[in-house]
C-alpha cells in the first residue's frame, strides 16, 4: 500500500467526497434579447446576442415595420474562443452568487412577465435567459427598460438601456445589468447599431433576377388610396401576369425598388439598410450589395437583383435619394 493509501486509513478519508455541483449555466449559453421601438411608430429593432459556455457569441439584428421583416444582418466573435469561455465562466458564477447581482435569489422573480409600454412602462423589452445543457434547464427574465442595445453612435451611449431607467421591479436594475455585462464581454461596449437611426421598413419582396430589368433604384408615391400608376406598370414587368398588387396602405406608405441593373453573376443580392430622415433636406436611403465571396464559384448568369420595401411615409420628406451600394462579400452558401 502507498503512503498516501496507508494515510487515508489512518486518517479514515471518505472516498465519496466529490467535487461542487456546477452553478447553473456553466455549461450551457446566455441570450440576450431587446426589443425596442424605432423612429416613426410601428416598427422595431430586435438586437439578439447570444453566448455559448465555450467562447463563440453571435449578435443578430433584425429591423421590422408592422410585424414584417425588412431587414437582418448579424456579427460573430473573432476573439480566442478559450479567453471567451474564461470570462463566460467568471460572468455566471456572478450571476448566481454576487451580492446585488445575482439573479435566482429572489430579487428577480422569473414569473413577473410585464408588458412594456403600458402603465407607464418604458417601451423596450429586454429578456434575458440563461441555458444549463446538462441539467436540460433553462431560467428567463423579462423586464421594461429605456433605449436600445447597442448605441447609434459609440462616443455618445445616451440612448442604451441602463439599470437606472429599468422597471417595474428592484430585479429589473440586475437583469438589465446583466445584460449590459454580456455585451461588454463579448461585442464590447464601442459597437455600433448596424441599423443605427433608422425608420422602419419591411421587405414585400426580394430576389435575384427581375424581369422588369430596372437599372436604377425607383420610388413610387401617391396622394390617395389608389396605387401610383408607375408602380401599377412596374408590376406588370415584374411579376408572373394577373399577380395582385402586393397590398399596401398608399395614403400613409411609399414603396421603394432597389435596383442596381445587370449583373454577370448568380448570387448578388442588394438590400436596404437604413432610411435616414434628413429633415427638411429629404431621406437618405442606404444600400448594400451582397456578393459571393473571394473563394466561391458562383455561376456566370446575368441578373437583375432587387429588393421591394415598403416604409411608412410620416415624418419622412422628399425628396428620397439613395447611396451607392455598400458592397459586402458573404460566405459560400450562405
Amino acid at each position: 500500500m502507498s503512503a498516501l493509501g496507508a494515510a487515508c486509513v489512518l486518517a479514515g478519508c471518505d472516498d465519496t467526497t466529490s467535487a461542487p455541483e456546477p452553478v447553473f449555466g456553466q455549461t450551457g449559453r446566455v441570450q440576450v434579447e431587446v426589443q425596442s421601438l424605432l423612429p416613426g411608430g410601428d416598427g422595431l429593432l430586435n438586437e439578439i446576442l447570444i453566448w455559448a459556455s465555450n467562447g463563440p457569441w453571435l449578435l443578430t439584428e433584425r429591423v421590422s415595420y408592422l410585424g414584417n421583416g425588412g431587414g437582418e444582418t448579424t456579427r460573430s466573435s473573432r476573439l480566442n474562443p478559450g479567453e471567451l469561455s474564461r470570462e463566460y465562466g467568471s460572468l455566471i458564477r456572478q450571476l448566481n452568487d454576487a451580492p446585488g447581482l445575482a439573479l435566482f435569489d429572489g430579487t428577480a422573480p422569473q414569473e413577473l412577465d410585464p408588458e412594456c409600454g403600458t402603465g407607464g412602462l418604458p417601451f423596450t423589452r429586454v429578456t434575458f435567459t440563461i441555458e444549463d445543457g446538462p441539467r436540460g434547464e433553462s431560467a428567463r427574465w423579462s423586464r421594461c427598460a429605456d433605449g436600445t442595445y447597442l448605441p447609434s453612435n459609440a462616443a455618445d451611449p445616451r440612448n442604451l438601456i441602463t439599470p437606472g431607467n429599468a422597471a417595474p421591479d428592484a430585479g429589473a436594475a440586475r437583469v438589465i445589468t446583466a445584460a449590459q455585462l454580456v455585451r461588454s464581454f463579448t461585442v464590447g461596449d464601442l459597437a455600433v447599431s448596424t441599423y443605427r437611426g433608422t425608420y422602419p421598413f419591411a421587405s414585400l419582396e426580394q430576389g435575384e433576377d427581375s424581369p422588369a430589368e430596372r437599372p436604377s433604384p425607383q420610388v413610387f408615391t401617391a396622394t390617395g388610396a389608389v396605387p401610383p400608376q408607375a408602380f401599377v406598370d412596374f408590376w406588370a414587368e415584374h411579376a408572373a401576369p394577373d399577380t395582385p398588387l402586393p397590398r399596401v396602405s398608399w395614403q400613409t406608405e411609399i414603396v421603394l425598388l432597389v435596383a442596381v441593373g445587370k449583373r454577370d453573376e448568380a448570387g448578388v443580392q442588394v438590400r436596404v439598410r437604413r432610411v435616414l430622415p434628413l429633415g427638411a433636406g429629404g431621406t437618405r436611403v442606404e444600400l448594400t450589395e451582397r456578393v459571393p465571396g473571394d473563394f466561391c464559384s458562383p455561376a456566370a448568369r446575368e441578373t437583375h437583383p432587387y429588393q421591394i420595401v415598403v416604409i411608412p411615409s410620416g415624418g419622412l420628406n422628399l425628396p428620397i435619394e439613395f447611396t451607392s451600394p455598400q458592397l459586402e462579400r458573404i460566405p459560400c452558401g450562405a
